[in-house]
């Protein structure tokens, strides 16, 4: 069994998963909310960060039917 090859979801099925690991961190963060009080500026700068790059590569790239285009025409 490798855990670690490639796959791809459809969109509701990735909309699944993304709920199943929101549902862990509400659990997470309610059992242990005393514990990650303390880590709050660093949680949210970690999450600014990583949700920051996300945007910029979404936003930079460029929509399927271009890259098809650009791919066919070189």
């Amino acid at each position: 069994m490798n855990i670690f090859k490639t796959f791809s979801l459809k969109w509701w099925q990735a909309g699944i998963f993304k709920l199943g690991m929101w549902a862990i961190g509400i659990a997470v963060g309610a059992w242990f909310h005393t514990f990650f009080a303390g880590f709050y500026p660093i949680l949210i700068a970690i999450a600014v960060i990583c949700l920051g790059y996300t945007t910029a590569v979404w936003i930079k790239q460029q929509p399927a039917e271009e890259t098809a285009e650009k791919v066919s025409t070189d």
